[in-house]
């Protein structure tokens, strides 16, 4: 299995929050690989460019060292369309960034790890993994 790192997730990560920092290692060692979608690297370099703290810069620098970058492939742009119409027809209103990870999870089939599991509950098909609780 392969987690995929949530904004929220990648800050805690950044912070150094034990229970997220244990889970991390526990699933690297079972040979799992960590992963930082697309829009998580943008929202985490775009806050570290608003609020420039260098421990929060080196800390994520080692964490991108260690996860997989990767595209957003051109299915996950279509599943997202998908994901935000059924949302849109069940009247929830979710934000598309969290659509856009959703989508690029979804595809890929990893395991998307949040604590913000509400954002994401009705997202039919999306595994999600909490490592703050």
């Amino acid at each position: 299995m392969n987690y995929a790192l949530d904004t929220n997730t990648s800050i805690h990560l950044m912070r150094g929050t034990d229970s997220v920092k244990m889970q991390r290692k526990y699933v690297v060692m079972l040979g799992a690989k960590l992963i930082i979608p697309p829009f998580v690297d943008y929202e985490m370099h775009r806050g570290l460019i608003i609020k420039p703290i260098p421990e929060h810069e080196k800390a994520y620098s080692i964490i991108c060292k260690n996860c997989l970058l990767e595209d957003m492939p051109s299915l996950a742009w279509t599943r997202a369309a998908h994901i935000y119409a059924e949302l849109y027809n069940k009247r929830f209103t979710v934000k598309d960034s969290d659509i856009l990870i959703a989508a690029f999870c979804m595809v890929n089939n990893y395991t998307l790890v949040t604590n913000n599991t509400k954002d994401f509950e009705n997202m039919n098909g999306l595994q999600l993994v909490d490592w703050v609780k």
